[in-house]
């Protein structure tokens, strides 16, 4: 039967969503802030606490220091060793004070950025890998690519930026506070030339005027930096991300002498790499001019401008050099945005990327989410059977793949599914959970547990013995179990190697890694096996010996193959088949049973 044209709808439009970037603070408040009311949240706030106490530590030692600043000189301006002597005591104090305040706060923060991250990384790392989205996602629209770079890299960057500009911004707050009212009580009044008119405390508002200025232009040149740094950090993301494909696929590759593409290709992303970073290297060449300017003019500026009191004897050379320091603190807190826009520049990309990521995951959430529109639903019973009803599957664009489809699995049958790969790979993934898209039920049996064995078993990073307990921890395994498994699935050949490490992906052939497969079941002896091309890599005979082998160890478990290279041996392994088409109507036939001479292996 020919494709059906008809499309489901997404039940929410992505739209709906929450999540647009000129509500970025609030997004983040949403994703990040559940951090100080988590079930540590104790030693969160605690700690929380303790970085604001330090700050405010270490601001009473900047006054202390100001107010030492001005002791020192006017001691200096008197010619009086006594009074040089006593500055120089109160000075080790002060350093003595501020190194251990400063240790104790770099721990904190640090503390503080780590626990935040760990948080915030399980938290969406969870979400991500919970009920399949780590896949659904792939083929979702939205801005989402290298989730694990993401994950791993952008949330890293984002909390200990954000911890370390709330930090500065509290500090310069807390400095802005205390020094304007040093500055304005040090200098004085000035009387405006030509008039009677005096003006108190005129270099707080000279202050304020400097850094608006500052600020202002600071700004201007530096805005092209926040675009810079998220397109230079996407093009770094993707550039590792291609490296590594060609890190998984290494085999494939080097066999069919792909090499010379994949440099091109690579050459292409880090060529991309380079425009951004020239891009934002021209950014910071404008806001790193403007800022030497400004900076050196910084210490001059206040002394030129407290000069004429001085000279006129209306302050000392401790009051004068009190209140050139008191300017530049001033000032320096007034100017918090400029000096941090580079960083504010990073931390809002990186904070991008993982919105981006999160709202990708609610977007595909509401696409499936029940208000109206329809979802496969999946139910479990107390019943040994597999019940689908009236399912019809859908690809991401809405096409329906397989319409109205309904069928009963009982305990201890042995079915096969073959017909045309989309649909019969899209059932899999729907009995496993991991696509909603359609209409319909799926009723899953209670009466034991369900493993399901694809075309590539994953095998990860760790000793042999790891990879073939996957998931379950090889404690729950003993020598023997694992060896007679082994032997059973024809990888016997390999069990002296079950306490090594090693990149296993590439060093088993793709039969060998099926094999592995195949002693997971036999480890874990699952009620229900459903297997999605896991046997493609075999001979026919091979196939024949693998299934049979499965049918003699494991008599009442359940086995769904589930394939497109359809044959009359395989079948001839199975009660029943079902082949499915495009279209409304499976078809269903009893097998030929097996002859009572055939043996498991």
């Amino acid at each position: 039967m020919t494709a059906s044209t008809s499309k489901i709808e997404p039940a929410d439009a992505p739209g709906a969503v929450p999540g647009t970037r000129k509500h970025f603070l609030r997004q983040v408040l949403r994703l990040a802030g559940p951090y100080w009311k988590c079930e540590r949240r104790g030693k969160v706030r605690f700690a929380t606490l303790s970085l604001l106490l330090l700050t405010v530590a270490q601001v009473g030692l900047t006054v202390w220091g100001n107010y030492w600043n001005r002791a020192l000189f006017d001691a200096l301006e008197q010619r009086s060793v006594r009074g040089v002597l006593v500055q120089v005591a109160v000075f080790v104090l002060i350093f003595v004070i501020s190194i251990v305040v400063t240790g104790a706060h770099l721990l904190v923060k640090r503390w503080l950025q780590l626990d935040w991250r760990a948080w915030l990384t399980d938290q969406l790392t969870g979400r991500w890998m919970e009920e399949g989205r780590h896949y659904r996602l792939l083929f979702s629209a939205g801005e989402h690519d290298n989730p694990d770079q993401r994950i791993a890299e952008d949330i890293r960057i984002a909390t200990e930026s954000a911890i370390a500009l709330a930090h500065s911004l509290v500090f310069s707050l807390l400095i802005l506070g205390m020094f304007i009212d040093i500055l304005w009580s040090v200098s004085g009044s000035i009387v405006v030339p030509g008039t009677d008119v005096q003006v108190p405390g005129y270099m707080v508002p000279l202050a304020f005027v400097y850094a608006a200025l500052g600020s202002a232009f600071g700004w201007m040149i530096g805005r092209p930096l926040v675009r810079s740094t998220n397109a230079l950090q996407a093009a770094e993301a993707t550039f590792r991300f291609g490296l590594s494909r060609v890190r998984e696929h290494s085999d494939a590759i080097a066999l069919i002498h792909g090499e010379p593409m994949e440099r091109t290709g690579s050459a292409v992303r880090f060529r991309q790499v380079v425009r951004e970073w020239n891009r934002q290297s021209l950014a910071y060449l404008g806001l790193v001019s403007f800022g030497t300017g400004y900076g050196a003019l910084l210490p001059v500026f206040p002394l030129l401008v407290a000069a004429p009191q001085y000279i006129a004897g209306a302050m000392s050379l401790g009051v004068l050099m009190q209140a050139a320091q008191a300017f530049q603190r001033l000032t320096s807190a007034l100017s918090w945005p400029v000096d941090n826009i580079g960083e504010i520049a990073r931390c809002r990309a990186s904070a991008e990327r993982v919105l981006s990521l999160d709202e990708a995951i609610h977007r595909m959430d509401a696409t499936v989410r029940e208000r109206g529109g329809p979802r496969i639903v999946l139910d479990r019973s107390d019943r040994a059977r597999l019940a689908i009803e009236d399912l019809s599957i859908a690809d991401p664009s809405g096409e329906i793949l397989l319409e109205h489809f309904s069928a009963e699995i009982h305990r201890g049958e042995r079915v096969l599914i073959t017909g045309h790969p989309v649909v019969t790979g899209g059932l899999f993934k729907v009995i496993g959970g991991l696509w909603p898209l359609g209409s319909g039920r799926v009723v899953l049996p209670g009466d034991g547990e369900m493993l399901f064995v694809p075309q590539r078993p994953f095998l990860p990073e760790g000793t042999l013995r790891e990879v073939l307990c996957y998931p379950c921890p090889p404690e729950a395994f003993t020598d023997d179990d694992i060896r007679q498994a082994m032997a059973c699935a024809g990888i016997a050949w390999i069990a002296p190697r079950l306490d090594e490490r090693d990149d296993w992906e590439q060093v088993l052939s793709r039969r060998a890694q099926q094999r592995i497969g195949f002693t997971r079941v036999l480890l874990q002896r699952p009620a229900w096996v459903f297997m999605e091309e896991a046997t493609d890599a075999f001979e026919p005979e091979g196939e024949r010996l693998i299934l049979e082998m499965l049918r003699g160890e494991l008599p009442d478990t359940t086995l769904v193959t589930i394939t497109f290279r359809f044959h009359q041996g395989l079948e001839k392994l199975h009660d029943r088949t079902l082949e499915l088409e495009r279209g409304p109507k499976p078809t269903s036939r009893l097998n030929v049973p097996l002859r009572n001479g055939d043996a498991p292996l």
